[in-house]
């Protein structure tokens, strides 16, 4: 077996953290002779992420109001990552610090966030087909529509869960739990941590044939409900999420779809009975580009507000929101949920410039699925996202972008502001992924 170590520079935003890599550059050391010396037969891989993003926001997820200032900022996340496998075992461990430039005085003597751990989990070959995976992980399927890892945010999404996972040729089945608390408690299990779930549960099985391919997703979403009246009035509140995501592709054409309904109980105990349907089709005209066209509807609430204990919206909860609905994120990014619902029709083309460039261009017409108000239309206005990525060299990528939304009447109700201002945004990343050490062949 060859040996390969590669070592890079990587110029961090302080002194502080240079200082923390030093003092762990002598421990890994240790432990890579360690691992290497006592494992002839183990892979072992350690790469590194450095991505600082800068963004200009005048508009980004609401309405500009009048007399404020437009929002600048760089946020930076930095990753460790540790992939070791051995027979029948592969762990990974994945590091993460998340900051924005400047929310931490300078000479200050402790950070503000601090070294989290994104992943930490271990998969178990439990025979050729069957595998347990335990841990701290990202949970992804399919489109990213009902679980993603939200990859475009700093922090990005993971899950504490267990799942059992069995694999083939052209058949998956993964089986998924996961039940959270906030402590380690002497009584109940009350779970007061916000921004989460108490527990899911979750079947996904997915075949592949010559040209089509086809996902099944059940999931059992249990939400902690606590009284703000009486505390002692607290209950697990379940929803249930069943669908399909669907793929042909034939020559130069590949169609999408998803279809789900959403049924049970949200949050504030009305019941639940929403969908989503979507259809893409892209076209491949040549090897450098694509064009596309899609429809995406999710259903949604009169006047925006379940009524007579019925919510029809349907929430796509886990899913990689970002990647669809336009990408100022004005719809189901941390907004627009139990709303008035979404009709989404787009168009996009994808451009490959030269073997290091690309161009991605997308416009979406946006509609309120259901009525907003009496006075109200439901149109809600239009997006136009451009995305330019550009790779200096293997380990290094340069993606930059700029969206503008042109609101219409029907978004001014919905958001509250009829200011008429201009509403766009822009950002610039840098993305550097270097392999510090690698023992694969």
């Amino acid at each position: 077996m060859s040996y390969y170590v590669n070592y890079y520079r990587l110029n961090f935003a302080s002194e502080k953290s240079t200082k923390a890599i030093m003092k762990l550059k002598k421990p890994l050391q240790i432990l890579l002779f360690i691992l290497l010396c006592s494992q002839a037969q183990a892979q072992l891989t350690i790469d590194a992420e450095l991505r600082p993003r800068f963004e200009y926001r005048h508009g980004f997820k609401t309405l500009f109001p009048d007399n404020e200032d437009p929002a600048a900022f760089v946020s930076q996340r930095t990753r460790l990552n540790t992939n070791y496998e051995i027979d029948k075992l592969t762990f990974y461990l994945s590091l993460q610090d998340v900051r924005i430039w400047g929310d931490v005085p300078q000479l200050n003597s402790s950070d503000k966030n601090g070294v989290g751990i994104h992943q930490a989990w271990g998969e178990i070959q439990l025979d050729p087909n069957f595998f347990l995976k335990v841990g701290r992980q990202e949970i992804i399927y399919d489109d990213h529509r009902i679980f993603g890892d939200v990859g475009w945010a700093q922090q990005a999404r993971s899950h504490d869960a267990a799942r059992l996972e069995y694999k083939n040729s052209s058949f998956n089945l993964d089986l998924g739990f996961a039940f959270n608390q906030s402590d380690e408690n002497l009584t109940g299990t009350t779970l007061t941590t916000p921004g989460t779930y108490k527990s899911i549960q979750y079947l996904w099985a997915h075949n592949e044939w010559n040209k089509f391919s086809a996902s099944f997703l059940f999931l059992n979403n249990g939400l902690q409900y606590i009284d703000g009246i009486n505390p002692d009035n607290h209950e697990t509140r379940f929803s249930q999420t069943l669908g399909t995501h669907l793929n042909y592709k034939a020559n130069n054409l590949k169609l999408t779809s998803n279809l789900y309904y959403q049924f049970g109980k949200d949050i504030a105990n009305n019941d639940l009975s929403g969908f989503l349907l979507s259809l893409e089709g892209n076209y491949t005209v040549t090897a450098k580009s694509t064009l596309g066209l899609g429809v995406e509807l999710l259903s949604g609430n009169d006047n925006g507000l379940p009524s007579s204990q019925e919510n029809k919206a349907f929430n796509p909860f886990y899913g990689t929101n970002h990647k669809f609905n336009g990408l100022m994120d004005y719809f189901y990014v941390g907004n627009h949920t139990s709303s008035v619902g979404l009709l989404d029709i787009y168009a996009n083309a994808k451009v490959v410039l030269n073997e290091k460039s690309n161009l991605n261009i997308a416009i979406h017409n946006f509609s309120a699925a259901a009525e907003i108000g009496p006075n109200s239309e439901k149109q809600l206005g239009s997006e136009l996202d451009i995305a330019y990525g550009y790779k200096l060299q293997k380990e290094i990528g340069i993606n930059a972008g700029y969206s503008h939304l042109f609101a219409s009447q029907g978004m001014e109700t919905i958001k509250g502001n009829s200011d008429g201002n201009t509403n766009n945004w822009g950002w610039i990343m840098l993305t550097i992924n270097p392999v510090l050490f690698t023992n694969k062949d």
